[in-house]
């Protein structure tokens, strides 16, 4: 399996910015997107954005123009730079990876242990 950190979550105000980082450790395997989910309790969990090694991103509706997803496939991260933060925003936001083993066909969807973000009120 491939091993994701995130980091950056944390406390901020309502119009504050955040940037979220994550590191995967993936020996043996081919990494396909990287990207971002966020869930609260009770609710699913709901993809932010993700990006693919040639750079295609893919944005949810609900923070374009706000979050902007990058990449370093060369150095395993993702980050999420997060602007303008409402307190909807409030979510555990989880790393993910989709990634195979080499010399397989068999696509893996690895998650992170996840990162709280608080928006103050």
């Amino acid at each position: 399996q491939v091993q994701l950190v995130e980091s950056g979550g944390g406390l901020v105000q309502r119009g504050g910015s955040l940037k979220l980082s994550c590191v995967a450790s993936r020996p043996g395997f081919i990494i396909d997107v990287m990207g971002w989910y966020r869930q609260v309790p009770g609710k699913q969990r709901e993809l932010v954005a993700t990006i693919t090694g040639a750079d295609r991103i893919n944005v949810a509706d609900s923070v374009v123009g706000g979050f902007l997803v990058s990449g370093d496939f060369a150095k395993n991260s993702v980050y999420l730079v997060m602007n303008s933060l409402e307190h909807d925003d409030t979510a555990t936001y989880y790393c993910n990876a989709v990634a195979r083993k080499l010399g397989s066909y068999q696509w893996l969807n690895c998650w992170g242990a996840g990162t709280q973000v608080t928006v103050s009120a």
